[in-house]
């Protein structure tokens, strides 16, 4: 079928005009992609230790943050974060804009308040938004990701550490993470690739992401057959050789009981 694809676009005149109008919008999904994803994982990473803490309120605080956003569909998300959080965060800068306008003197620093005090939620871009919505998604299944990692970790390596007069965030760094970091790295290979795909869902944004421009190719020229079998083969060519490189991942990094 890829074999079929390339000779079509290298070959007939409608497929190559459509691969390359679509092409731009594969560099805007990777963009995306690998913005977004740099993000989840640092929001995993916290939210995967406080979900492995014994902190009461670190671990109520984080497991709500999960359950709540496994539990809504992806594309509400996104819906909710670029237009119900962002004027909401747009608000607020504007007020700390206004009350730091009230006492600051200096030059620089009143400044920066005033561009708070202008700051507009028309400043925010959709892609903006999206990369968000995206890591804010991705943080929590990340999060499940380092939570099952840290835990695979036996609790004696813990204890041990405790034992040689380490505190626990010693232990943690130096003694647990690095093990537990190894062995996640596959999965999280895995949801990178995932989150590439579903980088298409924000085509709800206008966003001129691959699937935004191939819903704009086929309006405009009808050729819908073109269009998608198109964009079906750039999505695939990203996700096998994201795959082939997460194959590849876990053999180097292939964790020796």
């Amino acid at each position: 079928m890829g074999l079929l694809i390339t000779i079509l676009i290298t070959e007939s005149q409608p497929y190559r005009e459509t691969f390359n109008y679509l092409k731009d919008g594969v560099v805007v999904t990777l963009r995306i992609t690998l913005t977004a994803f740099p993000i989840a994982t640092v929001i995993g990473l916290f939210t995967g230790l406080s979900r492995a803490s014994k902190n009461v309120v670190l671990f109520n605080i984080s497991t709500l943050y999960v359950e709540i956003v496994r539990g809504i569909p992806i594309i509400v998300v996104i819906l909710y974060v670029a237009f119900g959080l962002m004027p909401v965060i747009t608000d607020a800068t504007n007020k700390i804009g206004v009350w730091g306008l009230g006492w600051a003197s200096h030059s620089i620093i009143s400044g920066f308040f005033k561009s708070m005090l202008n700051f507009s939620i028309r400043d925010i871009s959709n892609e903006l938004r999206a990369d968000i919505a995206l890591a804010f998604c991705y943080g929590a299944f990340e999060a499940e990701v380092f939570r099952a990692g840290i835990q695979s970790i036996g609790r004696g390596q813990m204890e041990a550490a405790r034992s040689l007069g380490m505190s626990y965030v010693q232990a943690m760094r130096y003694i647990i993470l690095p093990q537990a970091i190894r062995r996640v790295l596959p999965p999280l290979g895995n949801d990178f690739i995932a989150l590439l795909k579903d980088s298409s869902l924000v085509t709800i944004l206008a966003v001129n992401e691959l699937t935004q421009l191939g819903r704009l190719r086929r309006a405009s020229t009808f050729r819908v057959l073109e269009t998608f079998n198109v964009v079906a083969f750039l999505y695939l060519c990203m996700t096998l050789v994201l795959s082939a490189g997460v194959r590849l991942l876990e053999r180097v990094m292939k964790y020796e009981e």
